[in-house]
């Protein structure tokens, strides 16, 4: 019976339909491979708070980049004081602009995103030692010119909290839909792990789904659990399941 009515959630949230109003559609403004990953990249760092308002701001930052993120983080010079007025909540511009000094280091040595989330997972093949791997690799580059947002926007996967902002952009480039992308194929989508939060969270608690009370790296282990029983090869689809039995319920 969940089952059923989570695959009729799915149908009826993973559509194009639901692009208008997510974070995801800052991707599908996109052709490019290396303009997808940057703005995805990006725009999960900034996915958190009043939609509305993280919306409005990723659009301010992206015209900012003259809608060519690639582009401009391959000729981003962080002297140059052009970007002004990214506070948000937490993160102050100074902390955008350390990701985008370290977005054009990594690019200028010929890597790009993919590469490097593709070298950290290759270690041991582990979606959270991935995530540890290219967080340090922010953390090491650093110039220590930031505040507590830059590690609010790129959290430490050893503090085990549930990486909603990481997760949901893994789904985002490996998953292929009318709303994914699927353009990483070095991850089989059965290895993903569910995007958790507050809403999510409390929805699987409703059905059943999740018994634990945190919403931590140990939840996020059992919900994705859970929901490979019903699909193990691809249990986030049922990320759109929760957002939409969220959205009917409240």
């Amino acid at each position: 019976m969940i089952k059923t009515l989570l695959e009729n959630y799915v149908k009826q949230y993973e559509t194009k339909d639901f692009i208008k109003n997510d974070p995801v559609q800052f991707i599908h403004k996109f052709k490019n491979k290396d303009d997808i990953e940057i703005a995805g990249f990006i725009a999960s760092l900034f996915s958190y708070g009043s939609r509305e308002v993280f919306i409005k701001k990723l659009n301010y930052i992206f015209n900012l980049m003259k809608n060519k993120p690639c582009e401009y983080v391959k000729s981003f010079d962080y002297k140059s004081n052009e970007i002004k007025n990214c506070d948000y909540r937490f993160s102050k511009d100074c902390d955008l602009i350390q990701i985008l000094k370290i977005l054009n280091n990594l690019y200028s040595e010929n890597e790009t995103l993919e590469s490097l989330f593709k070298y950290s997972y290759s270690l041991d093949n582990n979606v959270w030692t991935m995530f540890q791997g290219v967080v340090d690799y922010f953390y090491a580059r650093t110039d220590k010119n930031i505040t507590n947002g830059f590690y609010h926007l790129l959290p430490n996967p050893a503090k085990k909290s549930a990486l909603k902002r990481m997760n949901m952009l893994l789904r985002w480039f490996v998953r292929k839909s009318e709303v994914d992308k699927g353009i990483w194929t070095f991850i089989p989508k059965s290895k993903l792990l569910i995007p958790l939060d507050t809403h999510s969270a409390k929805t699987s608690r409703t059905l059943g789904l999740l018994k634990r009370n945190d919403n931590n790296y140990l939840s996020v282990i059992e919900l994705t659990n859970k929901l490979k029983e019903f699909d193990s090869q691809d249990p986030v689809k049922y990320d759109f399941a929760l957002f939409g039995y969220g959205v009917n319920k409240s």
